[in-house]
């Protein structure tokens, strides 16, 4: 245990690191050191006899994951050990992994008992969108009556709240509710037939698998002494239940969060999770962290006195560590025009005069369409910027071809990663003949790949087309081959020599610029491979292509990417959870954008909290200087149009009464007051 100590924890702190047992949950505030806990704490229980591999602990996203498995090395001494070779002993590692990654573990090993493959594909949004639309044509649904994305949107909402086919038609009230209801159980049927699951489904399947098959959750529920959430205020209706299904014997169930930082109900989050964890749980213990060491106190004044109008919330107040610092600034603007005229012109002051660099300071904004204006500006001053969501690396043709091939080698029966490269590059099977393969395929019930297999089914396609499926057969069969006898690396080499890839991107594309980017693709695809490779004790192609599929859902390398890069940060405030920026502009601060529209229309409060919550993560941000802006007028449809200040505006500034001044303090118990 080299270097481990819980000095340098203040006592809140250090009381969840010394908590070993039971029920357990620490109301982390923003900036109170909430990774540092989780950390130190997986290390003192191994500390104090427990082995590392019986610890589970899962968080959100792969970056978070990595980190703290690196951190929690670091402080038992691990981070300077030589990496360990083929053959030697496994050092042991407490699992620390995202929930659905945990959940792709758990299915590999029991997918069978729900009628899916161990190798089961995971499909991305190009694929989902494959087989809803062949599913509305089948509806004979027009697309203007409910587009493929729209189907999936319903789904993937249902699936979030453990809605399965049998019950959406029950709770369907739009029509485009009821036509998706109708396309649901289609749609699920189409996955299992191509021994495949969506990324919503690593959560239904699971909570399936561990609530209705009990001989599964006691063997997968004896794997481990001990289990911490991080982020538990993000937990949905699956996510909380796969967690009571892991603990119930033990109970040694760790959780950390912070409800007022619970802004993801849109993707099914339900902070009553963790408001009512003392409830699950009466014996829970409950530590406050409340110390926070990012933000000035004046700019913590503000987002206490903000967060204080929710009703349903653990009643705690973030405590400077720093000095109390300047005030933020509200700033009206007669128009958008204006404002972003403004933030950008002080911007380039700070740059200029001020000496700060563009990547410590950050224009936040609610809605996605807000940040033209301020790229216009940004562009005429000549300030470098960066802004979240450009195309992902995995969604380039190239690139989606090539992990096409991938996915059909390890899944054949995947049908929609066959049909994608059936002829690419080409190998004589024509559209026709692909057709009578599906055809044939529909016929008999089965997927394509075993129609090819059959020689009476393939007996009158042409010469060429039978030459063809000749080819893919060899070729699945020589990279499955090196990818078990050898290594990953050597399979992806060996398929871009047989596939002549490389060939096929100098025949389509004319420019030599082009041409290299595109290699330098499939390159960065080889990388991926050996970086796998190299942090895997036993790399397979199935763990692979879960890996990336799970990384292309997040933006946290993007967020790294992005980092590196000395400019200002265009982003919005969901996006903006978990980072930090000595200079923060807050902008649009209007009733209709934030509070956002749907939520002012809607008439329920809690939608109006979570908005609340939305603006407090905004303000928490800062750490030195905060600017929230909001324009007088704003066009809608060509025409100004008057504007509301937020009405959390009015709450920040003591101009909105607080109707929980009015409730009777009740202490510190652990529930919400």
């Amino acid at each position: 245990m080299n270097g481990f100590s819980v000095e340098g924890l203040n006592p809140p702190q250090a009381e969840a690191v010394k908590t070993l047992s039971g029920p357990l949950l620490v109301l982390a505030g923003a900036g109170t050191g909430k990774t540092r806990v989780v950390t130190f704490r997986i290390a003192n229980l191994i500390k104090h006899g427990v082995e590392p591999q019986r610890i589970l602990a899962v968080t959100f996203t792969n970056k978070a994951a990595g980190e703290m498995q690196d951190r929690v090395g670091e402080l038992l001494g691990h981070k300077d050990q030589p990496r360990r070779k083929r053959g030697a002993p496994k050092v042991p590692k407490p699992v620390v992994s995202t929930f659905h990654s945990q959940c792709v573990r758990m299915l590999r090993d029991h997918a069978p008992v729900l009628g899916f493959p161990k190798k089961f594909s995971i499909y991305d949004r190009s694929d989902q969108e494959s087989i809803a639309r062949g599913i509305l044509r089948e509806l004979r649904l027009p697309t203007v009556a409910l587009k493929p994305s729209d189907m999936l949107n319903i789904i993937s909402g249902w699936k979030s709240a453990s809605v399965r086919p049998d019950e959406a038609g029950m709770i369907a009230a739009t029509d485009k509710e009821h036509f998706a209801a109708s396309g649901y159980r289609r749609y699920q049927n189409a996955l299992r037939a191509r021994g495949a699951m969506d990324f919503d489904d690593l959560l239904l399947h699971t909570e399936a698998l561990l609530t209705e098959h009990e001989d599964v959750r006691k063997a997968e529920a004896a794997k481990y002494d001990h289990v911490l959430v991080d982020e538990y205020q993000d937990t949905n209706g699956s996510q909380y239940r796969i967690t009571k299904a892991l603990v119930q014997e033990h109970r040694n169930l760790c959780v950390v969060g912070d409800d007022d930082q619970s802004i993801y109900a849109w993707r099914g989050a339900d902070v009553s999770h963790i408001l009512s964890f003392s409830n699950d749980w009466p014996d829970a213990k409950v530590v406050w962290l409340e110390d926070n060491y990012r933000s000035t106190g004046a700019i913590l004044e503000m987002a206490n006195t903000l967060i204080a109008f929710n009703t349903e919330r653990h009643d705690k107040v973030l405590k400077p560590d720093l000095p109390m610092g300047r005030r933020p600034r509200i700033v009206q603007h007669k128009d958008e025009a204006t404002e972003a005229e403004t933030v950008v012109r002080e911007i380039r002051h700070l740059i200029d005069n001020e000496h700060i660099e563009p990547k410590r300071i950050a224009i936040l904004f609610r809605t996605n369409e807000q940040p033209r204006l301020f790229e216009t500006e940004l562009r005429k001053a000549d300030v470098p910027y960066v802004m979240l969501g450009s195309q992902s690396f995995f969604d380039r043709r190239e690139v989606r071809d090539i992990v096409a091939y991938l996915k059909w080698i390890n899944q054949p029966d995947d049908e929609v990663a066959l049909l994608r490269i059936i002829n690419t590059p080409a190998r004589g099977l024509s559209n026709k003949a692909t057709r009578t393969l599906i055809e044939r395929a529909v016929q008999r019930g089965v997927p394509v790949w075993q129609v090819m297999q059959d020689p009476s089914a393939i007996e009158d396609l042409s010469p060429a087309a039978q030459r063809g499926i000749a080819s893919l057969k060899q070729l699945c069969s020589d990279v499955q081959q090196r990818a078990e006898s050898d290594s990953l690396s050597e399979a992806m080499k060996t398929l871009l020599e047989r596939t002549a890839y490389g060939d096929e991107i100098a025949r389509l594309y004319d420019q030599p610029d082009e041409r290299e980017a595109r290699m330098a693709s499939l390159g960065e695809v080889a990388n991926a491979i050996g970086a796998y490779e190299d942090k895997n004790e036993e790399p397979d192609l199935a763990g692979f292509l879960s890996d990336i599929a799970l990384s292309g859902r997040e933006m946290g390398s993007e967020k790294d990417k992005l980092a590196m890069k000395n400019a200002v940060w265009l982003l919005t405030m969901h996006a903006a959870k978990g980072l930090e920026f000595p200079v923060v502009y807050l902008v649009g601060m209007e009733d209709g954008i934030l509070p956002h529209s749907r939520s002012v229309n809607s008439g329920n409060e809690d939608d109006i909290a979570e908005e609340r919550r939305l603006c407090y993560v905004g303000i928490t941000r800062a750490q030195d200087t905060l600017t929230m802006s909001l324009a007088l007028t704003r066009r809608k449809w060509g025409k100004p149009r008057p504007t509301n200040p937020s009405r959390f505006l009015y709450e920040i500034t003591g101009k909105a009464d607080n109707p929980n001044k009015y409730r009777k303090k009740t202490g510190r118990p652990g529930t919400p007051r």
